[in-house]
C-alpha cells in the first residue's frame, strides 16, 4: 500500500492517529505528573530530564491536534489521554512510594505496646503526652519512608484498631531512624539538609 494513501485513509484518520494522540497525551500527563512530585519531593536531577521527555512527547501530540482540528475523534483522544494521564501517573506515584512521610497516631490506651511494637520494627519513635476532648492521650509520631507506610498502618490496625492517625509529606529530615532498607534497584529517598 502506497504511504501517502494510507495515511490520507479513512482508517488512518479516524482510528489509528486518534489512538496515537491518546498514547502520546497519556505518556506525557503521566510523565508530568511524575515529574511535578519529584519536584515537590526535592529529586532535582531527575525531573529535568522527565520534563525534556515530556514536552517533546507534547509537541507531537499538538502538531497532529493542530493538523487536525476538524477531527472530532483526534479531540477526544487528546482529552481522553490527559484525564487518563493524570490518574496513571498518580497509580506510577503510589508504586515509586518516594520520600518519607510523618505518622502521627493518637490514641488514649494501649500506648506503650504500639510504641514498643514500633521500635522493634526499627522505627525512630516519639512520644508526647496530651489532652483529648475525651481525656488524656498519648501522641506517637514516627517519620518514615512512603514505603514503608502500609506496614506502620499494619501495626497500627493490629495493636490499636481504633486509633486515630494521620500522614504528612516531609521534603527533608535532619537524621531519621529506619530499618534497614529493603533491597531496590533505586532507591530515591532524599537526605536531610
Amino acid at each position: 500500500m502506497d504511504p501517502i494513501a494510507f495515511y490520507n485513509s479513512d482508517l488512518f484518520k479516524w482510528v489509528l492517529l486518534p489512538l496515537l494522540i491518546f498514547a502520546a497525551r497519556l505518556t506525557d500527563v503521566s510523565l508530568g505528573t511524575i515529574r511535578i512530585i519529584f519536584v515537590s519531593r526535592g529529586i532535582k536531577y531527575i525531573a529535568p530530564v522527565i520534563a525534556f521527555i515530556e514536552i517533546n512527547i507534547w509537541l507531537l501530540a499538538i502538531a497532529q491536534i493542530m493538523q487536525n482540528l476538524n477531527n472530532l475523534a483526534c479531540s477526544l483522544a487528546y482529552a481522553t489521554g490527559f484525564a487518563l494521564g493524570c490518574f496513571v501517573g498518580m497509580l506510577i506515584e503510589e508504586k515509586l512510594s518516594i520520600g518519607m512521610v510523618m505518622v502521627r497516631i493518637t490514641t488514649k490506651h494501649d500506648s506503650p505496646q504500639l510504641v514498643e511494637s514500633l521500635k522493634e520494627a526499627g522505627y525512630g519513635v516519639t512520644t508526647v503526652d496530651a489532652d483529648g476532648v475525651k481525656g488524656p492521650v498519648k501522641i506517637i509520631m514516627a517519620v518514615i519512608r512512603r514505603e514503608d507506610l502500609h506496614t506502620i498502618v499494619n501495626h497500627v490496625n493490629q495493636i490499636h484498631p481504633h486509633a486515630f492517625y494521620s500522614v504528612e509529606d516531609i521534603r527533608s529530615v535532619g537524621e531519621p531512624i529506619f530499618p534497614s532498607p529493603k533491597h531496590r534497584l533505586f532507591h530515591w529517598a532524599r537526605k536531610g539538609k
